[in-house]
């Protein structure tokens, strides 16, 4: 029995969640009979909806929009931190260099 090859990541575009998530609104097909349909994960397509609640405003939590801009500020910390500690270490470098 060999082990199960586990698949790609794929990404979809947001008009495509959007669709999804109207198709599991509409109340024709369950979450389930639409991820399978779609070849999706049921969790997928679950968290999909949760957050078209919360951009929408009926649930709590980040919106998209929000979500983004966290991830461009945490980029930017993130490539601060390394610059501040480069010139640390050239600072480091100086200081020995003129003893």
């Amino acid at each position: 029995m060999g082990k199960k090859k586990p698949r790609p990541r794929r990404s979809f575009t947001p008009e495509f969640k959007v669709e999804i998530v109207e198709l599991c609104r509409r109340g024709d097909r369950s979450v389930g009979q639409v991820a399978k349909d779609f070849d999706l994960t049921e969790t997928a397509v679950r968290q999909w909806m949760r957050q078209a609640e919360v951009d929408a405003g009926q649930r709590d939590g980040l919106t998209s929009s929000e979500r983004q801009e966290l991830e461009a500020l945490r980029r930017e910390n993130r490539r601060l931190r390394e610059d501040v500690d480069v010139l640390k270490r050239a600072t480091a470098f100086f200081v020995r260099e003129t003893r």
